[in-house]
């Protein structure tokens, strides 16, 4: 398992953006740990056209954290 910290793909508003809700996301998010193979779309306006696939660790400039909605 990886941990992740602020500024990583895994913590970011745009990873998995199209469906926030996924298990697999909301447990990352909560606890802070991903799996060292997991892999999913970077939906950022400046990604998108890319179809860019990244991991949880990655990270870039755009970073915007995830709202929490108190679960």
């Amino acid at each position: 398992m990886l941990h992740l910290e602020e500024g990583q793909c895994g913590l970011c508003t745009h990873f998995g953006e199209r469906h926030p809700a996924e298990r697999h996301l909301v447990a990352i998010r909560k606890t802070h740990e991903a799996p060292e193979t997991f892999v999913d779309e970077c939906d950022h306006p400046k990604h998108m056209a890319l179809h860019l696939m990244v991991t949880p660790a990655s990270g870039c400039d755009g970073f915007m954290p995830v709202e929490h909605r108190g679960d």
